[in-house]
């Protein structure tokens, strides 16, 4: 006889089903566009950038470098990016 076991876990928190806070396409909204600091993560955002904007032509857009791979974000670049930002997407270049 053969036994097959499930290696699966079973999770040890709820599930909690993720929303948008912000629906594409319902107007104007700016997004934040923030890069790690590895070679190439600006260059991606480039990318991500005309690709939102083509799916998005009201959206504006937003630049953040943090310039070290190996530090994080500053409280004050957390703050502007709250402030300035509806949307924030993280690029990680390497």
């Amino acid at each position: 006889m053969i036994e097959f076991l499930d290696p699966r876990g079973e999770p040890g928190q709820p599930i909690e089903p993720y929303e948008l806070g912000i629906r594409a396409g319902s107007g104007p909204i700016t997004i934040g566009l923030l890069a790690n600091g590895f070679p190439d993560s600006v260059r991606f955002l480039d990318a991500v950038e005309r690709a939102l904007a083509t799916a998005n032509p009201e959206a504006t857009f937003e630049r953040f470098d943090k310039g070290d791979a190996s530090s994080i974000v500053s409280d004050a670049m957390l703050d502007d990016l709250v402030e300035r930002c509806q949307a924030v997407v993280a690029a990680y270049g390497h």
